[in-house]
């Protein structure tokens, strides 16, 4: 029998590839295929291994009480369990907060970092006090109805225009989620503490991704990553804090526009695997 302390999370190869990894850590309330499309797109030998976060997808949850510290922590478990023991890890919007707890909290293990429309600040009172009440309605529904709104919050204007197939796309993967590990994430989301000096104390080479059209974390909210990564102890130059802004995108740029996130993703792994 697996203790909760070493239960591991799912875990998909979505690219073939040898050497350092990309882990990537997927959005809410979605799991590891929103990257498929992108993961297609990167360098040829690229590995990428996309993994369920605690109550998603395929990760069951496993009586922790939610925190993104704990995801973080079971992200971490989990590839050292399957002998990774470093990774370029790339987050999307609660995966970017889950991709920051890693960098705090297991730093020998993130060699670089990518922040996929996101951002380092904790939510205002009153985003905690929406995320609480959704966590509420799902578990009194036991139902994902709460967040079935979200697609339409999610994607950018231009998809809103041009690309409806990825409507039904998104509802499906929404409606796949269990009540129970929508409501774990929310109040995860909810608790989570501002990390932007994890930034600033972070030694290694950062990308960070925003499409234009990005209403949930929108430019401002990369920029302040950027300037935070920038200010590293190292005295990194702004290279090595890459900004890429990308037209035509929402909050779900590397779903919307793949090709051009893959490419800002594969420059940050071949600047990384040049300083390791």
């Amino acid at each position: 029998m697996t203790s909760q302390a070493t239960r591991k999370l799912a875990t998909f190869t979505l690219h073939e590839g040898g050497g350092l990894p990309l882990v990537l850590l997927h959005g809410f309330p979605l799991d590891h295929r929103m990257w498929a499309a992108c993961a297609e797109h990167l360098p040829p030998g690229t590995r990428a291994i996309g993994v369920d976060l605690p109550g998603a997808g395929h990760s069951d949850l496993d009586g922790f009480p939610p925190s993104i510290e704990h995801a973080a922590d079971s992200v971490y478990r989990t590839m050292i369990a399957e002998g990774e023991g470093n990774a370029v890890v790339v987050g999307h919007s609660m995966g970017g907060y889950v991709a920051l707890a890693l960098a705090e909290r297991h730093p020998g293990f993130v060699a670089g970092l990518g922040l996929v429309d996101t951002k380092s600040t904790a939510d205002s009172e009153e985003a905690r006090a929406k995320r609480l009440r959704i966590a509420a309605a799902v578990d009194a529904n036991q139902t994902v109805d709460a967040v079935l709104s979200m697609p339409a919050a999610l994607v950018g204007a231009t998809s809103t225009e041009r690309r409806r197939h990825l409507f039904p796309v998104l509802d499906s993967w929404i409606r796949a989620q269990s009540p129970a590990g929508v409501a774990w994430a929310q109040r995860a989301m909810a608790a989570r503490p501002d990390r932007t000096i994890v930034l600033h104390r972070f030694d290694a080479p950062v990308a960070v991704v925003v499409g234009a059209e990005d209403a949930i974390t929108p430019l401002a909210d990369a920029e302040h990553m950027v300037r935070a990564a920038a200010g590293s102890p190292s005295g990194l130059s702004t290279g090595d804090a890459a900004l890429t802004l990308v037209p035509g995108a929402g909050h779900m740029s590397m779903v919307e526009e793949p090709q051009a996130v893959a490419a800002a993703l594969g420059l940050l792994h071949t600047q990384v695997v040049a300083h390791h």
